[in-house]
């Protein structure tokens, strides 16, 4: 009765629209009462679920990414990476790419680069002849490598809900499979640009490359320093992200002076909010994780799932096409913190290696982030454009293919994964 609870309540309570975090705890803490667990067990897991020092990194990586956002950071970025590419025929969309994968390596966010490259991008691209549902698509899939590329959000909830997994070997797994994600999506955006004639409008002179690159120089140092730290041993992944606030502010500020005190405020706000609601479902979630832990309710329906199926290689395939799916309703964070507790299990059953398995199942999220019907990723960069989700399809799904195939490649060759962190010596 109490796993019914569990597992029925829950999915009642999201069909009939009830927030996640509620769903979550609410279900949890029905079936601990069910089950006789004890209810004082409930307070003590949502203190529980968020009394860890890596979750710290958070809140910091999220006021970061925002920080450089706001400071026009990906303004300068944009026109240094013109620079060298050109506004030949499909140059500013491989610009968008490339700028959307640097800009992941700040904000460690999907919603939050696509927002920063697509305010600056889908203006200048609309110009110069590229329709906007296509603009919109290229941009939200190349910040789906935010969650790949280091500093990723997606990385520090799982290194925590799967000891492990340490943070920088998981940032340095993240690397070659998010680089490849990223040029994955050159090969349909320069071919469709080529065959339909994107791009071939005047999109203005090229500017200059060393006056670009001095003024691009400070967001392309700030990946360099965040990482170069965290590999040097400088510090943490917690205190990377505090340098990252800081120098960031000091950018806007000093530097591009584009930072007024106002914007700040209104800054330091949004981030509040957007780390209240992620913690929020963190703290939720612990109480779902401990009753089904405890009454062994995870590791049955493992079990069930390995004897069911028998087959490592189409467990595999099940388990991907499962999280594509998962990946077009809900975000990264909200499908780690339900199906990890569930897949952990099967990991283990099959030996599979904790920091590629992390890496693998992040990626398929990433790919979530922009295929519709509920593509985080692609709401931000229509609202911007101003268009329908609907328009973008016959463009995203070019993408989707592109990606899946970088996808396929990590799934089935580990060592793309877990070949840096090895080097680095993290495994």
């Amino acid at each position: 009765m109490a796993l019914t609870i569990l597992f029925g309540g829950f999915l009642l309570l999201l069909v009939i629209g009830a927030p996640l975090a509620v769903a979550l705890g609410l279900a949890g803490s029905l079936a601990i009462l069910d089950a006789q667990l004890g209810i004082l067990s409930v307070p003590t897991n949502v203190y529980a679920g968020i009394a860890k020092y890596p979750l710290l990194a958070i809140p910091v990586f999220i006021l970061a990414g925002l920080i450089f956002e706001r400071a026009g950071v990906a303004k300068q970025l944009v026109t240094f990476a013109s620079s060298i590419v050109g506004a030949k025929n499909g140059g500013l969309a491989v610009v968008a790419i490339l700028v959307c994968m640097v800009m992941g390596g700040i904000s460690g966010s999907g919603p939050a680069d696509a927002a920063a490259v697509a305010t600056v991008m889908i203006p200048s691209m609309h110009k110069a002849g590229y329709p906007k549902p296509f603009s919109a698509s290229v941009i939200a899939a190349a910040a789906a490598t935010a969650i790949l590329i280091p500093p990723s959000v997606a990385f520090i909830i799982y290194s925590v809900l799967v000891p492990q997994a340490s943070v920088p070997a998981l940032f340095a797994a993240g690397m070659v499979p998010g680089i490849l994600a990223g040029l994955s999506l050159l090969a349909p955006t320069i071919w469709l640009s080529r065959k339909h004639g994107f791009g071939l409008k005047d999109a203005g002179p090229r500017p200059p490359f060393w006056r670009s690159l001095r003024q691009a120089i400070w967001g392309l140092l700030a990946p360099v320093i965040i990482l170069g730290g965290l590999r040097t041993g400088a510090f943490t992944p917690t205190e990377a992200a505090v340098v990252a606030v800081f120098y960031g502010l000091a950018v806007g500020v000093f530097v591009y002076r584009s930072l007024t005190w106002r914007e700040l405020y209104e800054v330091l706000a949004e981030a509040a909010e957007m780390s209240a609601v992620v913690l929020l479902i963190i703290a939720l979630s612990s109480v779902f994780a401990w009753a089904g832990s405890t009454m062994g309710a995870f590791d049955r329906v493992a079990a069930l799932a390995i004897e069911g199926v028998g087959s490592e290689v189409l467990v595999l395939l099940l388990l991907n096409l499962a999280l594509l799916a998962l990946g077009m309703v809900l975000d990264a964070v909200s499908i780690f913190l339900i199906l990890l507790p569930l897949l952990t299990p099967i990991m283990t059953a099959f030996h599979w290696d904790p920091v590629w398995f992390g890496v693998m199942l992040t990626m398929n999220l990433a790919i979530g982030q922009f295929t519709p019907p509920m593509a985080v990723n692609l709401m931000v960069t229509t609202r911007v454009a101003g268009i329908s989700m609907e328009s973008t399809v016959r463009w995203v799904l070019w993408m989707v293919a592109a990606m899946l195939c970088a996808l396929v490649l990590v799934t089935f060759v580990p060592e793309l994964a877990l070949w840096l962190p090895r080097k680095l010596g993290y495994l």
